[in-house]
């Protein structure tokens, strides 16, 4: 039996929490605290850390979900072509306006000086003249000149501080080729022994390679949904190149950090409102991510921009938001997910969701006029949750993309729907077999064993049940209004 406690209109949130995993949460007790503070799925970030690292997070998440009766998703971050610096010397380099330094992908070890080790052929690709910049855009320089088969020399713009394994970034360059790298191969492997609930997909540029990770998948034996990150100038090249990635993608990220290095800080608010759409008209997942509450890493509150930034992506209709730094290496990952689900119990209780145009568009049309329907009668009767049948997710997700203003209950006979749902607007599932009574007899087992709070001042709960009596994909056709 999963535990609704106390699930009403104001306790429970819509928009979900995607929480990283890293060494500042990477214990039984902080992880078992982050389950219990509201985090509905884990980020394990492949750029870092060993596979024997990844088994034991999955088995303490697991673990604490079970005993909190939750689902919870595990989500799997491929690396992607992300280059990187190699280790350096005690972990740092202090690096100053009009420095000129090496990169070299032959360097294994760094000695101190001004050659630093990279872990990608960088003379293969850069040209003289085309800008660089490091650590997620903190450090700026220019290419000057290819100085060997594998090295480069850059120009530095503005004084910095490196660390080992930190990102580089080549807004002009053109790095051609697979974006699926070696590693990836293998992680993808890895993951599909571990039934990953998600694969987020890094520096996705077209439709194309979406499918290429979705073959990869599937002959592998997993069904993870794989999710885009958009963080790419190529991307968002056109609005028709941005929306195709969307509709063969499960889901999309807003990978703020990247796209901002990649094509300017400007154009991220822009993006970001264009993908909320798109993915909502799709019924696509849509997670907002990068330095939300980017603050708390150090201080034990959030500045009001970023309270701002959350409550905006609440109110745009994402499905989750997500901590990076905040959890994995901030001083204050507890706080940073109660402070976000504050953040986003007040604006649903508050502030009227953004509306899109929308048109049906989903593979199969009675799944978007069944949920619409389902959605403009609940809201009209002042519904107390929306209840669904739903085998492959198809029908919750139809249902989540449409943004009704109250909880939804997902029934469905299988565990992996159960766990790719959790971060699904509004949605908590409960496993069950399938009849025609199953939603109601959910719903029953809900209110029996004290899972369902009670409206004030109301004896009853009215519930929208959603289902269909045929088992088959693609069989919903029933709206049905009961009174518990």
């Amino acid at each position: 039996m999963l535990k609704y406690m106390g699930m009403s209109k104001k306790l429970f949130k819509r928009t979900k929490i995607l929480a990283t995993v890293g060494p500042a949460c990477f214990s039984e007790e902080k992880l078992r605290e982050m389950v219990y503070a509201g985090v509905n799925g884990f980020r394990l970030n492949f750029s870092h850390g060993s596979y024997e690292e990844r088994d034991e997070q999955i088995r303490i998440i697991r673990k604490f979900a079970e005993e909190r009766g939750r689902n919870v998703a595990i989500l799997q971050d491929i690396q992607g072509p992300k280059i990187r610096f190699g280790d350096l010397k005690d972990d740092c380099y202090e690096l100053k306006k009009g420095d000129e330094i090496i990169l070299d992908y032959a360097v294994k070890e760094h000695d101190g000086g001004s050659t630093l080790p990279v872990q990608w052929n960088l003379a293969e690709y850069c040209k003289a003249g085309e800008p660089i910049s490091f650590y997620d855009g903190k450090i700026k320089a220019v290419v000057l000149e290819r100085t060997s088969d594998t090295a480069i020399m850059v120009k530095i713009l503005n004084d910095g501080r490196l660390q080992s394994h930190k990102g580089i970034n080549l807004p002009d360059t053109d790095l051609g080729g697979d974006i699926i790298t070696e590693k990836d191969k293998a992680d993808l492997e890895f993951g599909a022994s571990r039934d990953f609930d998600y694969v987020a997909v890094s520096f996705i540029q077209k439709a194309e390679d979406i499918e290429k990770i979705r073959q990869i998948l599937v002959s592998n034996g997993s069904r993870a949904k794989i999710i885009a990150k958009v963080e790419t100038k190529k991307a968002i090249e056109t609005d028709e190149n941005l929306e195709e990635i969307v509709k063969a993608a499960d889901g999309v990220m807003v990978a703020r950090g990247d796209l901002g290095v990649e094509a300017g800080l400007e154009v991220v608010p822009i993006i970001q409102r264009k993908l909320l759409a798109f993915a909502r008209q799709h019924a696509k997942l849509v997670i907002v991510a990068t330095q939300m509450l980017g603050s708390m890493v150090d201080n034990p509150e959030p500045n009001r921009a970023e309270v701002s930034d959350v409550a905006t992506a609440v109110i745009m209709g994402a499905d989750v938001t997500m901590l990076s730094d905040e959890t994995a290496n901030g001083k204050y990952p507890i706080e940073s997910i109660k402070m976000m689900k504050k953040i986003i119990l007040y604006t649903q209780d508050h502030a009227r969701m953004q509306s899109i145009e929308y048109e049906p568009v989903g593979n199969f049309k009675n799944y978007d006029a069944i949920a619409a329907g389902a959605v403009k009668i609940a809201e009209d009767i002042d519904a107390d949750l929306i209840v669904a049948a739903t085998r492959t997710g198809e029908t919750a997700n139809a249902i989540a993309a449409m943004r009704p203003n109250m909880p939804i209950v997902s029934v469905t006979n299988d565990k992996r729907v159960a766990g790719q749902l959790a971060l699904r607007y509004a949605n908590t599932a409960y496993v069950r077999e399938f009849d025609e009574t199953s939603t109601i007899d959910t719903v029953q087992d809900l209110k029996a064993n004290g899972y369902l709070k009670l409206p004030e001042g109301k004896d009853e709960l009215t519930v929208v049940l959603v289902q269909g009596f045929k088992n088959e994909q693609g069989s919903t056709n029933t709206i049905q209004i009961r009174k518990i």
